[in-house]
């Protein structure tokens, strides 16, 4: 007979969060996370990168770090520090950049070195729900600032910091995600950004730069990043490779000054982010990456129009969203009488997956109406049965849209 297996429930910590269920398989329709185009993944590229790279170097990881030390894998940083270079305007050395384990290791990094209960920051008001549960779980007071068609709005930004410095209050840190924002996939502009860096040296508060997105803009060349544009340290920047090559690979990276930096690495504790996965990439890369992303962003443009046509010949004008610039994502917001947290459940019964808009902004109220749809891994055809189930399960539940193509004028 089968022994009882062994009860933690009175040992585990009381603030952990709801225990995870057991996959089963993504749903036909899955438009959640931050899945990639399954295609555009360079397979053949990447595997002779892989052969070449563990030919000629694979003895060195025989050492924790590849013999470049704690930092990661050192061709990767200087593929790294060259490509900031040149397409955000960022100079770096290769000792300010930390390979990390995603950008999320980087963001738990940064929040670690910097932050205690009962700390306070700035987050946009719709923003990544990983940071704002992450904020959650550090017990710390969150601050939301509008975010408008150019991104975080620096009036309320200006709003926000005079009353906390009356309360006074300094944050810790101003995070943003200028260039492809998620989930609204708006480019700050460059006088936005100004605005905000004047702001943070007024007030003495860092920004927190998130830029995973800034591969896959459409147009034109991806803006300076914050960091660049900045003369001092009051910027850290984190990027990632999983929007733009694949996001199974878990490589992302941080960036800033030694100070801050001596401090981020003395708590990385982990013997290093995948190694194998370093070197491929810095195999990779400096040959192929900029006519990879060149192909990538056309895909992802198609799938995204494929997306909206689909929605605006199911939900008509029951569904208002605006063309993003860039990204996986479309930020959709329906009818008031639509409960998204509901909908989300009910459609997942019929197989289709979206994430509800609470998960990612400050106010979960607010994001009662929105739901946030990624189109990058699904088919087109998916794209476009998928959206038809949804709409018919919103019409069912909800008498939204009331008679499909039609309401759309």
């Amino acid at each position: 007979m089968a022994a009882e297996p062994f009860d933690y429930v009175n040992l585990l910590r009381p603030d952990l969060p709801p225990p995870a269920v057991k996959w089963t398989g993504f749903p036909k329709y899955n438009f959640v996370g931050g899945h990639n185009d399954a295609s555009s993944v360079p397979v053949e590229d990447l595997a002779a990168a892989a052969n070449t790279v563990l030919k000629r170097e694979g003895r060195t990881l025989s050492t924790y770090g590849l013999e470049s030390g704690p930092l990661g894998y050192r061709p990767l940083r200087e593929f790294i520090a060259r490509k900031l270079a040149t397409d955000a305007g960022m100079t770096c050395t290769i000792d300010e950049i930390l390979i990390t384990s995603g950008s999320l290791q980087g963001l738990d990094l940064v929040n670690q070195v910097l932050l205690a209960p009962g700390d306070t920051v700035i987050v946009e008001q719709m923003t990544y729900g990983g940071a704002i549960t992450r904020l959650q779980r550090l017990g710390v007071n969150i601050v939301g600032v509008e975010v408008d068609h150019d991104g975080l709005s620096s009036a309320a930004l200006k709003i926000a910091l005079d009353d906390l410095q009356r309360r006074g209050v300094r944050p810790k840190y101003i995070y943003t995600i200028p260039t492809v924002q998620n989930p609204t996939a708006t480019v700050m502009s460059m006088a936005r950004r100004t605005e905000i860096l004047g702001l943070s040296a007024e007030y003495g508060v860092p920004v927190f730069e998130d830029e995973c997105y800034a591969d896959l803009v459409w147009q034109g060349a991806r803006p300076q990043a914050m960091r660049g544009m900045s003369n001092d340290d009051r910027v850290i920047h984190i990027g990632s490779f999983s929007k733009s090559i694949a996001p199974a690979l878990r490589i992302g990276y941080l960036v800033a000054g030694w100070p801050l930096m001596s401090r981020i690495l003395a708590i990385k504790s982990d013997g290093g982010s995948g190694a194998v996965e370093q070197m491929i990439l810095a195999e990779y890369c400096p040959a192929h990456f900029e006519a990879h992303v060149r192909t990538l962003r056309k895909t992802l443009r198609r799938k995204l129009d494929v997306m909206i046509e689909s929605l605006r010949a199911q939900f008509g004008e029951a569904a208002e969203f605006d063309d993003p610039a860039g990204g996986i994502f479309l930020w959709v917001k329906l009818p008031d009488r639509v409960d998204t947290t509901r909908l989300t459940q009910l459609a997942l019964q019929s197989g289709v997956s979206v994430n509800p808009g609470v998960e990612w902004m400050t106010e979960a109220g607010a994001g009662q109406k929105r739901i946030r749809l990624c189109f990058a891994h699904p088919s087109e055809q998916v794209i476009r049965e998928g959206v038809a189930r949804l709409a018919e399960v919103c019409r069912r539940e909800f008498a939204v849209p009331a008679s499909g193509a039609k309401e759309h004028r």
